[in-house]
């Protein structure tokens, strides 16, 4: 136990996923619920001050670690053979552990970096009336032809890098990046950052289930992101060809301080006024 949350677990498929669970913000009650999803290798307390300022804008806030990092089991070995399909379960998993609290409220998935890429297929993959909207805030197919000027010539060396890395050891060791990764995490992201295209996941063409998801999205792409600038988000964007997308590009001068991939985190009151206004757009349950 925290004092600024309830840490609790779910069991999926032999893996232990933690959840935290932030008090209810104040308010009248029945608020809209964010389920956040990390991003790679970023452990869930790492948001708490993003968690703060949702509650401040009245929402609720749960925030859950991805499978192999923070409290989530298995840490990742060479034994562990997990990818993209597992993640995408996990979130289901974690919406069905969490429906007495949900039933009847308006519930958002928010997906930081691989974290809204595990939302999305979430909605692309399994039940996607099980939430209300998505927000993808600093997500991006990280496509190396997709990124500015000559930066995808040192992108694509980079990750497919990590990725032989990942084969040759059976695990990526998080050298510099994205913390220790199953292999198939790093296969699954190495292919859409080679290709930018989802990887065909379990007999299934995710490009084809993405473009049929029509859940609402806010994508919001950071300044001065390092990993996933404004053209990786606004790639991911166009595969969302039957889902109300509302773009936005969060700045330093809304922010009021500096931004990059990880520290948005950290100037995101304006950022999670946003998030309450998009969740007051969506139809009530």
């Amino acid at each position: 136990m925290s004092g600024e949350y309830t840490q609790e677990f779910v069991d999926v498929d032999g893996a232990r996923i933690g959840v935290q669970v932030y008090p209810e913000p104040d308010g009248p009650p029945g608020a809209p619920v964010v389920v956040l999803w990390p991003a790679m290798g970023v452990r869930a307390r790492y948001y708490r001050p993003f968690a703060a300022a949702l509650r401040g804008a009245g929402l609720a806030v749960v925030v859950v670690d991805l499978r192999g990092t923070g409290e989530s089991t298995p840490a990742p070995t060479r034994t562990c053979r997990y990818g993209y399909p597992e993640l995408a379960v996990d979130v289901g998993a974690v919406l069905d552990a969490l429906k007495p609290r949900l039933d009847g409220r308006t519930r958002l998935l928010l997906g930081h970096s691989l974290g809204g890429q595990v939302a999305l297929l979430h909605q692309a993959l399994h039940d996607a009336d099980a939430v209300d909207g998505l927000a993808l805030v600093a997500v991006g197919l990280p496509w190396w032809r997709g990124y500015p000027r000559l930066r995808g010539w040192g992108v694509l060396p980079y990750t497919q890098g990590i990725s032989a890395v990942a084969r040759l050891l059976g695990v990526w060791p998080g050298w510099g990046f994205g913390g220790r990764q199953a292999r198939g995490v790093i296969r699954d992201w190495a292919y859409t950052a080679r290709t930018g295209r989802f990887p065909v996941l379990a007999g299934v063409d995710v490009e084809a289930a993405v473009r049929r998801v029509r859940t609402p999205v806010l994508a919001v792409s950071v300044d001065d992101d390092q990993y996933t600038p404004h053209e990786t988000l606004d790639h991911l964007c166009g595969k969302l060809t039957a889902a109300p997308v509302t773009r936005h590009r969060y700045t330093v001068a809304e922010a009021g301080g500096p931004l990059d991939h990880f520290t948005w985190v950290r100037a995101a009151a304006p950022l999670a006024a946003r998030v309450a206004a998009f969740a007051a757009t969506l139809p009530r349950r």
